[in-house]
């Protein structure tokens, strides 16, 4: 038994330097690489992506597993082990089912997906992305017919984000909110907005970049543990155990869009900074449970981010740093902030038209994978269901399907997670104010670490050992539902 284990823990460590260095790869090219680098970096990948993938589909490794996973020798793993063995032995089955060189093909078209989607988002000619998004979504369906041939594709992918969620649950939750939020913001946005004029200006970037940093710490990002860095798209990755990476990006004439995008990410790497290192080199430290992540990161972002007590002992430190805010006093900046006005930019939506964000981008999934509409015409149903949803219309491709990255490295099923996560978040809050007492006064004395605490406490340190439906009823100790959510939105903003 020990020499296996042994041996097995070995083995992982050995393929998890490749994924770092595939993972170190990806983030350089997404962060600082030149322009002419990109296609070797690409190969790259490929290769580190291949070794990787060779040694989770070896015989001996199977041989490990398959020794590991007798009721003898399984019993006597510890939890972390134990949910290693069975993960990974889930994943061989499916992997042996993949064709080495298909496998291959799909990782290095991935990453020149990615790099042609940057490139027609700054175009915005959706022409030099469509091939490639069209690859992406025909070896994506091939993807998963390979790992699992007997189920529906949109349902294993859905699977793959959040272990146990499916197309019904979601069209369930979904329709609710979308029945509960489409009269709320008729009636928000039929009141007259606010002037804004006192935010008008342009904000350097590097001054951006030391907010970025002020509230990163102030809800407790660990910079012993992690770094920052600027992309197209703000976004988080995990190199190793103990070096948590997040992005931003910056708009000289948008201060507050990198501010959440610092305080969203932020959330995202505080979950991974802090889960237990007893599960070090297990799958429970590997989050693939993003509706939960999601949960985090929003929580952060919304709950907190935007209830004007969080900015009460941080404001003036901001305004320090970026000297227009001290002509704007809190109550226009809250106003700014908690605008509830349907836009074309998820990624800059307010908390509320959020929602239908995500809802759309997931009827967008189904539209390809169930009803399979050829990707010539995903732009005109883009622009057609932002009218349905949020009586808006994109002028152009780069602000409408193009804005986002998530498809372009083939996430399919990523986008339910965001607003799953709301979902959750809404339970949380509840949970946080029965444990801890008023968020309000906890956040306008400066004590928000006292949350961030709770949270490290009641969820991170888990890492991945439950599955998101697990957690919430742990937490909160009911079974999932919007409710909660749509009583904070109807309480807030009604």
């Amino acid at each position: 038994m020990e020499d296996t284990l042994k041996t097995f823990k070995e083995y992982l460590k050995r393929r998890k330097q490749f994924d770092q260095a595939q993972t170190m790869l990806a983030w350089d090219m997404q962060t600082a690489a030149p322009k002419d680098s990109v296609e070797s970096k690409i190969e790259s990948i490929g290769f580190f992506s291949t070794e990787s993938f060779r040694m989770s589909t070896a015989k001996e490794y199977g041989a490990l597993l398959e020794e590991l996973s007798k009721p003898e020798q399984f019993q006597k793993l510890d939890e972390g082990m134990a949910i290693t063995v069975e993960r990974e032995r889930k994943k061989y089955k499916r992997f042996q089912r993949v064709p080495e060189a298909f496998y291959t093909e799909f990782v290095t078209e991935k990453a020149r997906s990615e790099h042609a989607w940057e490139e027609a988002k700054e175009k915005d000619d959706f022409s030099i992305y469509e091939p490639h998004l069209d690859k992406i979504i025909s070896m994506t369906k091939e993807f998963v017919h390979y790992i699992e041939p007997d189920q529906e594709v949109y349902e294993v992918l859905l699977d793959m984000y959040e272990e146990g969620m499916d197309s019904h649950t979601i069209d369930t939750i979904f329709t609710e909110l979308k029945e509960g939020l489409k009269p709320l913001i008729e009636k928000i946005t039929s009141k007259p907005q606010p002037d804004l004029s006192l935010l008008d200006g342009r904000y350097d970037i590097q001054a951006q970049k030391k907010v970025q940093d002020v509230l990163l710490d102030y809800i407790g990002f660990n910079f012993d543990r992690g770094t920052t860095a600027e992309s197209v798209h703000p976004f988080t990755i995990t190199l190793c155990h103990g070096d948590v990476r997040v992005t931003n990006s910056y708009d000289e004439e948008a201060p507050i869009s990198s501010m959440f995008s610092a305080i969203h990410e932020g959330g995202h790497a505080i979950f991974e900074q802090n889960v237990n290192e007893k599960y070090k080199d297990t799958a429970v430290e590997e989050i693939e449970l993003m509706g939960l992540h999601e949960s985090q990161s929003r929580f952060y972002e919304n709950m907190l981010g935007r209830n004007k007590n969080f900015w009460i002992p941080v404001y003036d430190k901001v305004a320090e740093i970026l000297p227009q805010l001290k002509n704007v006093p809190l109550d226009v900046f809250m106003q700014a902030i908690n605008v509830v006005k349907p836009s074309l930019i998820r990624v800059d939506a307010d908390e509320v038209t959020y929602c239908m964000h995500i809802i759309l981008r997931y009827e967008m999934e189904k539209a390809i994978f169930i009803d399979h509409v050829p990707t010539k015409e995903l732009p005109k149903l883009w622009n057609k269901k932002m009218e349905e949803l949020l009586g808006v219309v994109p002028q152009s491709d780069a602000e409408g399907i193009m804005q986002d990255m998530h498809w372009s490295d083939g996430s399919f099923g990523y986008f339910p997670s965001y607003l799953l996560g709301s979902v959750y978040d809404g339970m949380l809050l509840e949970q946080v104010e029965e444990e801890l007492g008023s968020v309000d006064q906890i956040l306008a004395d400066g004590r928000i670490k006292e949350i961030t605490h709770w949270l490290n406490e009641k969820i991170h340190q888990y890492g991945s050992l439950y599955t998101s439906k697990e957690v919430i009823e742990r937490v909160c100790h009911k079974e999932i539902s919007a409710r909660p959510l749509l009583s904070y939105f109807t309480k807030k903003y009604d």
